[in-house]
């Protein structure tokens, strides 16, 4: 998937939503956004996953997560929020890093020797984990091999 899918309500979100690692930033707009019904939409659209997938990611089973995306005033608790919007501005990130979501999906999936031989895609069930990807996407940035 990539950000295209996005109608324009959408993606002006998505250019909203901070990096990770800009902590004040990111937590205030956690606390202050009442989109979460969007974001969802969002991390859907972007992701292109299962729902069997996503709701791994965010340790809530599938048949909830198909409940949350029929909810239009979903109102989430703020650690599954944290997770969606931490997802979703990983996702941001890699699109740039890539310059298209095909490659970072391509990076994601593929085990790498440098994470200790798993796929990133592997670490996105908690928030260290995708902080810790987005940090090898910036290491990368700056020429390290990841």
């Amino acid at each position: 998937m990539s950000a295209s899918v996005l109608d324009k309500k959408q993606q002006k979100i998505l250019e909203e939503i901070p990096s990770i690692h800009d902590f004040s930033k990111f937590y205030f707009y956690l606390s202050e956004s009442k989109m979460d019904h969007e974001f969802l939409v969002i991390l859907n659209q972007l992701t292109g996953q299962t729902d069997t997938v996503l709701s791994d990611w965010l340790n809530i089973s599938a048949k909830t997560l198909r409940n949350y995306k029929c909810k239009t005033d979903l109102n989430l608790k703020e650690n599954t929020k944290e997770h969606i919007l931490s997802l979703i501005a990983l996702y941001k990130h890699g699109m740039e890093v890539f310059e298209n979501s095909e490659n970072f999906e391509n990076w994601l999936k593929a085990k790498n020797l440098l994470l200790g031989g798993k796929a990133p895609i592997g670490f996105l069930d908690t928030i260290s984990g995708i902080k810790w990807v987005d940090n090898r996407l910036t290491a990368m940035e700056y020429g390290e091999n990841v």
